[in-house]
């Protein structure tokens, strides 16, 4: 298994992978917190907190709107601002609060625990409840992809092909590219801290789980993802 293979696993044609969900996609390889795309452009990820506005006081929002401004006037390279709205997931949670309802030797309330359960999880199903998560997405592309023209970057985007080639010049850029990558994090990271918002760099499997996610949204309920780092992926 690929490791595109958890994010979008599409079926593949017989007679060609060409034809496979994976070719289409712009992702060359996730590794150290890292997306990589086919051309060698590298993105991070940052989650971001988010704040109850109405609540703040006038005193309270004017700051934070001048602190957003100041960050927004800040930023020397493009940023990507990203609000993602899901169904809310508690199966960790109704998973937890049956495991408790076990181990009650009471019979009433342990009837009682599972009834609260089924309760909250019906509620979550029928409300159609959901969440929302906001995050950043950091680009750093290299001087050969900047230098291509609007033409070139164009036709590339109907056909994102891999070559041996392109993952060599992948390998060789990573470490030096990464550095650039992390001084904007660091940027973006002390601007929306100083609106008091807090902030997190999506780790390796974050990433891929934020793909598999977006792409699978039915039956990522039912199919969880596993720890990587205990899974093999074929390179």
């Amino acid at each position: 298994m690929s490791l595109l293979d958890f994010i979008a696993p599409g079926k593949k044609n017989r007679t060609s992978e060409g034809n496979s969900t994976q070719a289409h996609l712009r992702i060359g390889e996730i590794r150290d917190n890292v997306l990589v795309l086919k051309n060698g452009s590298m993105r991070a990820v940052i989650k971001v907190s988010s704040i109850n506005f109405n609540l703040k006081s006038e005193q309270e929002q004017n700051a934070i709107i001048s602190g957003y401004q100041g960050f927004l006037n800040s930023l020397e390279f493009p940023v990507q601002i990203l609000i993602r709205s899901k169904k809310l997931d508690i199966d960790d949670y109704i998973q937890q609060v049956k495991g408790l309802g076990e181990k009650q030797t009471n019979p009433l309330l342990r009837e009682q625990t599972m009834e609260y359960a089924d309760y909250v999880k019906k509620l979550v199903e029928y409300a159609d409840i959901m969440e929302k998560s906001f995050y950043i997405v950091i680009p750093y592309d290299p001087g050969r992809v900047q230098a291509e023209s609007f033409i070139q970057k164009f036709f590339q985007s109907f056909s994102p092909k891999d070559t041996v080639s392109e993952m060599k010049k992948r390998m060789g850029e990573f470490e030096q590219l990464k550095k650039v990558l992390s001084q904007r994090m660091s940027i973006v990271r002390s601007g929306l801290e100083n609106c008091s918002l807090k902030t997190h760099q999506l780790t390796t499997q974050e990433i891929i789980e934020l793909f598999y996610l977006t792409y699978n949204p039915n039956s990522a309920r039912n199919i969880k993802i596993k720890d990587l780092e205990n899974t093999q992926i074929e390179k």
